[in-house]
């Protein structure tokens, strides 16, 4: 592993997608620990994809051979983003979270708050919203502070369903909304920045050659000015933190 050094984030380079996969779960156990030490409890937001699910299958192996256990009964689940898809669908997100991980660890039922994505989206989003403000505990005005939002970035920079160009890149008053992707033509319910950019800490996951331009640019800035939506996902005062595999960091 080698680390880059940038005033605004902290990135580790990893070797492979092994490796990368093993330091992101590392990153998570580390993180549960130490706000279950702290709080009492650990509010952590869940990401899709591919890189996710095998962070998801190396904690619940971690699980099943009794190392790295945690009590899973503090843990509280959300998730960053959904597809517009009931749970058993296989774009949804919470179906993959579901199959990979919570399925397999003793993680209490209440604990776990999907999107009721087979909603209306716009409703969905809306009761999304209001459940993370009542789990919380959050009082008018006050945003959730989660202890670790996961997230990934797409070849475009997107990331949860933030997209180039959609709406809810300029949302300041929601904190969970139903955008509308036009590269898919449907809504995705998603976070939204003020939420991201509260987190005690977001990871950020990525992996492969195909975000090697994308990566330089939403680190490095893009000669042209272009904007990525990655870029404006930084939490203050709390850490931002890019784990990326040798490949997605060969341009840096």
């Amino acid at each position: 592993m080698r680390t880059v050094s940038l005033p605004h984030a902290e990135i580790r380079v990893l070797p492979d997608a092994g490796a990368l996969s093993r330091a992101a779960a590392d990153e998570f156990l580390g993180a549960a620990r130490n706000a279950v030490g702290k709080r009492g409890r650990f509010t952590v937001a869940l990401s899709g994809g591919s890189t996710p699910k095998a962070i998801f299958g190396l904690l619940a192996a971690d699980e099943a051979a009794g190392r790295n256990k945690l009590p899973w009964d503090k843990v509280q689940v959300f998730f960053g983003d959904e597809r517009h898809v009931p749970p058993d669908h296989p774009d949804s997100n919470y179906r993959m979270a579901n199959e990979a991980l919570l399925s397999k660890i003793p993680v209490p039922p209440a604990n776990v708050h999907r999107v009721r994505a087979e909603l209306d989206a716009a409703r969905a989003a809306t009761e999304y919203e209001r459940e993370l403000r009542s789990s919380f505990g959050s009082r008018a005005g006050e945003i959730p502070r989660f202890d670790l939002i996961m997230l990934g970035m797409g070849p475009d920079g997107h990331t949860a369903s933030l997209f180039p160009g959609s709406a809810a890149l300029k949302e300041q008053t929601a904190i969970v909304c139903a955008n509308w992707v036009e590269k898919f033509n449907i809504h995705r319910i998603t976070f939204t920045y003020p939420l991201l950019n509260a987190a005690s800490e977001v990871m950020f996951v990525a992996g492969g050659v195909d975000k090697a331009d994308v990566l330089r640019h939403v680190l490095r800035g893009d000669p042209s000015g272009q904007m990525y939506p990655a870029q404006d996902v930084r939490p203050a005062p709390g850490r931002l933190l890019w784990l990326v595999d040798e490949a997605a960091a060969s341009k840096l």
